[in-house]
């Protein structure tokens, strides 16, 4: 039970990061994000900002583990 305010913080830091995140830098619309629009069909893959998200989680994740 002594835990639950940690994580409560940690996951709040979470979110606001990501909120930021998503405010200011405008991830999803990178360059070398496969976007291709012929007709009434959209296809969007967003492979760069699904690299850099999954980089920024692994080093979260591996800080979080390192001071726990």
């Amino acid at each position: 039970m002594m835990n639950i305010p940690k994580m409560v913080m940690i996951l709040g830091m979470i979110i606001f990061v990501i909120g930021f995140a998503m405010k200011y830098i405008h991830l999803g619309r990178l360059p070398g994000d496969i976007f291709l629009k012929k007709g009434n069909t959209t296809f969007y893959f967003p492979i760069v900002t699904s690299i850099i998200v999954s980089v920024v989680l692994s080093a979260i994740f591996y800080l979080i583990g390192r001071f726990k």
